[in-house]
């Protein structure tokens, strides 16, 4: 798999919201350079379960639709004589 990677303008987005759920539900600052570490970390360590999952999930909606071809094509199977 390939490393998980975010462009400059999603990582800050990230990273802000990273020092807010510190501020807001733990009662406790963070600094740019911890947060930026920490969503390096969940990216390399937890971020592969994330990817993982939303691949499990594709591929679930991936075969539902695969079914519902193979039975419109056999709807549409012409009978055939022996």
């Amino acid at each position: 798999m390939a490393e998980i990677k975010f462009t400059r303008q999603e990582k800050d987005i990230i990273i802000q919201k990273v020092k807010m759920y510190f501020r807001e539900e733990l009662d406790q600052e963070i600094g740019q350079f911890d947060a930026e570490f920490l969503l390096d970390f969940f990216a390399e360590e937890i971020g592969p379960y994330f990817f993982n999952k939303g691949l499990a999930d594709a591929k679930t909606i991936i075969d539902q639709h695969v079914l519902n071809i193979e039975d419109a094509l056999y709807e549409i199977e012409l009978p055939v004589t022996k």
